[in-house]
């Protein structure tokens, strides 16, 4: 485990040159989309970025052709931006530094508009191992504090796992022999066992990473490469404000 007073060339170097390379952070914390920048300006440095996706913008979304002096609004438009979802102040510098180095930026995420259509489609259920499936349903249970009902459950978890799918398929795409592909994402989409990692084929080499604000937690064994750990964010209750909406 390795904080981030540690040089992020140093922490880049201690995970090789993989073919993929997964950074999962905790969306509310800052210091971790400024870990982000800190990877892509190292790794376009040292001519080591291929590309870059994201779960932040949609699959289909781009900025292949624009050039390096395009603006924040051309990159934003290009990636069909929603800024109420992502706030571009948190993740604009780490898109942008891609974008002034020559790198492509790639959407990778589900399109919500076919989230309706996701959660009816049954073989979803089958796309991955069994004890994943129940892994992946009881992490929607629990992030959403055991309040949905349990009819939910199951077409929630098939949208996680189209989610995982579909940016496992940006990332191939994106692939670059000799380069590193850097996927920005949550940490549950990270997760060897459970996420991104489970739709790719084993003939790419990976390295994933958590970005942590409190540490190891007990999810976290055979899932990550290595833990990055930033510091602890104020105490908040998730669940009574989800409780409260």
């Amino acid at each position: 485990m390795l904080d981030i007073a540690t040089p992020v060339a140093q922490r880049l170097h201690a995970l090789g040159r993989p073919d993929v390379l997964m950074l999962g952070e905790q969306h509310d914390a800052p210091d971790h989309q400024r870990q982000h920048l800190a990877a892509v300006q190292e790794l376009a440095a040292v001519g080591e970025l291929g590309a870059v996706v994201l779960e932040m913008a949609d699959t289909g979304s781009h900025t292949v052709g624009l050039p390096t002096h395009a603006t924040e609004a051309q990159v934003q438009q290009a990636l069909a931006w929603r800024d109420s979802a992502w706030p571009w102040a948190h993740y604009g510098p780490a898109v942008m530094a891609a974008v002034q180095a020559g790198v492509p930026v790639w959407g990778g995420n589900l399109p919500r508009t076919r989230n309706a259509a996701v959660m009816k489609e049954a073989d979803w259920d089958t796309r991955v191992a069994p004890e994943v499936l129940q892994a992946q349903r009881n992490a929607v249970r629990e992030g959403h504090c055991n309040l949905l009902p349990a009819g939910q459950i199951g077409p929630m978890t098939r949208i996680q796992l189209a989610r995982d799918a579909h940016m496992a398929q940006a990332v191939q795409a994106a692939v670059v022999p000799g380069k590193t592909v850097l996927l920005l994402t949550g940490s549950q989409h990270a997760h060897r066992l459970l996420g991104v990692p489970q739709h790719l084929p084993p003939s790419l080499s990976l390295a994933t990473v958590r970005l942590t604000t409190d540490g190891i937690r007990p999810g976290d064994a055979g899932g990550f490469d290595a833990l990055w750990t930033t510091p602890a964010l104020p105490p908040r209750d998730h669940c009574a404000e989800l409780k409260g909406r």
